[in-house]
């Protein structure tokens, strides 16, 4: 039996999971400026990104558990607390190895928010609810991209760059206090899940051997993985490719972004109109479509920020119907462990991302087709995943 649904748990839930995408992309305008405070290379910098989102993926395997046992909304909560105070080291951090310190924290602390708040929607909603909410959590996680930039541009030039920072903690603090006075715990004590080393690791054994959890999983990393190559990138291509300045980011994000709003859009209409197979295949159809006219448009056209943004705002479109939708498959192949099994998608997913930005975005930085054809790459693996995809029975861990 489905229990009732806590009042503005979606709005609030999206809040929370546009922390992370807000704390990789709003510092992105003042990177020439760190650097040149810290006297440290583009290259170095850019660790920043890969090592926040590798403490991230490492976070979740603790915090999924714990979601399981203590709640969702301690979780969240001790995380936020965790966020706020790395925040705030970050923008008062002297030096890079401090600065990098802090950047570690407040990714072993974002991944909080994530993983309960995905599980808190899947406790209270049945399958087609859930996918209609994800989409809708997914619509308003996907403006952060657009409006981090900018804001952080605004910020830099008005204050410089120690403000982003500020502004990161006090977002924080407003999120905090909403899920302490509007949000009730969602994971009834009967349903609560041992902390115990050894269950842990059964249950992460478990995740790991079910075929179709882990496809559905290792799908979303690759073709979300075709977006974050151009927002990990997001610097070179501003700076590099396109000859911009630090406060044009929304030139290449706006349209993203409008993208990911649109098709997580049509996947919240689609729910209860398909089945949710249909809605993913449709997905995979558009992500071609951009991902063959990026290829196409950087082999043969120069780079400019009209050729550029069109087939990037085809391919998020997809990405965003597509997303939603694979979440709730992949957690219901755990129904009694949705913390846990959230946590390693969230494992999967962050890791992806973070050879992303430590390896493929230096790999790919010496021309706009590199980026283009990796992205084909991406969304090629993905693909094949998903012709894999086998039939299996949820697993239920006692």
């Amino acid at each position: 039996m489905q229990q009732a649904v806590p009042r503005n748990l979606t709005f609030i839930v999206a809040l929370m999971t546009m922390i992370g995408p807000f704390t990789i992309d709003t510092y992105l305008p003042s990177f020439p400026t760190i650097e040149a405070e810290y006297n440290i290379s583009r290259a170095l910098l850019s660790q920043s990104i890969a090592s926040y989102l590798i403490a991230f993926a490492l976070s979740t395997l603790v915090l999924g558990p714990l979601a399981d046992r203590l709640g969702r909304r301690k979780v969240i909560l001790l995380s936020l607390l965790c966020y706020i105070a790395a925040s705030l080291g970050c923008a008062l951090s002297v030096d890079y190895n401090s600065f990098m310190f802090y950047r570690l924290i407040q990714g072993a602390a974002v991944g909080g928010g994530l993983v309960a708040g995905r599980a808190m929607i899947r406790d209270v909603y049945n399958t087609q609810d859930a996918h209609r909410a994800m989409s809708h959590i997914m619509m308003l996680f996907a403006i952060a991209p657009a409006i981090a930039p900018v804001i952080g541009g605004w910020l830099h030039d008005l204050f410089g760059w120690h403000s982003v920072f500020y502004f990161l903690a006090i977002y924080a603090v407003l999120v905090f206090l909403l899920v302490f006075f509007v949000i009730p715990e969602t994971l009834a004590v009967e349903q609560r899940q041992s902390f115990r080393p050894l269950k842990v690791m059964r249950v992460y054994g478990r995740t790991l051997i079910h075929t179709r959890f882990l496809i559905l999983v290792f799908i979303v990393a690759n073709f979300f993985a075709g977006i974050f190559l151009y927002i990990a990138g997001a610097p070179t291509f501003i700076f590099d490719f396109l000859n911009l300045q630090s406060n044009d980011f929304g030139v290449l994000f706006v349209p993203m972004v409008a993208g990911l709003i649109l098709g997580s859009a049509l996947s919240a209409r689609l729910a209860h109109r398909w089945r949710i197979e249909s809605t993913i295949k449709l997905a995979l159809m558009i992500m071609i479509l951009g991902a063959l006219l990026n290829v196409m448009q950087s082999l043969y056209l120069n780079t400019m920020i009209s050729t550029s943004v069109i087939p990037l705002v085809l391919y998020s479109c997809g990405t965003g119907m597509a997303m939603p939708a694979i979440t709730v498959m992949a957690l219901d192949c755990f129904p009694n462990n949705r913390g846990t099994a959230s946590a390693m998608q969230g494992f999967i997913q962050m890791t992806a991302n973070a050879l992303i930005a430590s390896i493929a975005v230096s790999l790919l930085s010496f021309q706009a087709s590199h980026f283009a054809l990796g992205q084909a790459l991406l969304l090629s693996v993905a693909l094949l995943f998903w012709w894999r995809l086998p039939e299996e029975a949820p697993a239920k861990i006692e």
